[in-house]
């Protein structure tokens, strides 16, 4: 196997076995559904929420169909993800894909297994929350498609001229 498919993949295995496990921690022996939530700091919590929606809540599943529409649509989304990693040969970009994977696949699963996903790290100051409360594998897209979108605007590969802006 190309070694960089081998590292988005190991990356992407990382993230979905992480996020899956502190979520297993969150909902077992924390049983932060039952408690609620847990200040560990000033400027962050534990809160349980249990996210019915994609990307910021948007596309909430108020039903079983629209549930397994998301599945399927996250799915699809996830697909297209794993086969640009497939073809990726740039380690950044290849590293940014697997951590979009990996993520990806934890949501889903708990989307399958659940019906919701389940969402805990919560950061504030004070009453102003600059993210909705998240999980790792959140964290994990988030990271990953910022450095896809830094690379695209402002990573120029060294056998592409610079455009004459005076021409």
């Amino acid at each position: 196997m190309n070694p960089s498919r081998r590292l988005g993949l190991l990356i992407a295995l990382a993230i979905f076995v992480t996020d899956q496990a502190v979520k297993w921690a969150i909902t077992g022996p924390i049983a932060l559904d039952e408690v609620g939530q847990v200040t560990l700091l000033p400027v962050f919590n534990l809160t349980w929420v249990q996210n019915y929606g994609v990307s910021m809540g948007f596309l909430t599943a108020g039903s079983e169909t629209t549930r397994w529409a998301l599945v399927g649509l996250t799915g699809a989304i996830g697909t297209g993800v794993l086969v640009w990693l497939w073809r990726e040969t740039n380690r950044a970009d290849v590293i940014a894909l697997g951590l979009v994977f990996g993520g990806a696949l934890g949501n889903i699963l708990d989307r399958v297994r659940f019906g919701y996903v389940v969402d805990f790290l919560d950061l504030h100051f004070g009453d102003f929350r600059p993210f909705l409360v998240f999980n790792v594998a959140d964290a994990a897209i988030t990271i990953g498609v910022l450095i896809l979108l830094l690379r695209a605007l402002f990573v120029r590969p060294k056998n592409e001229p610079a455009e004459n802006v005076n021409a």
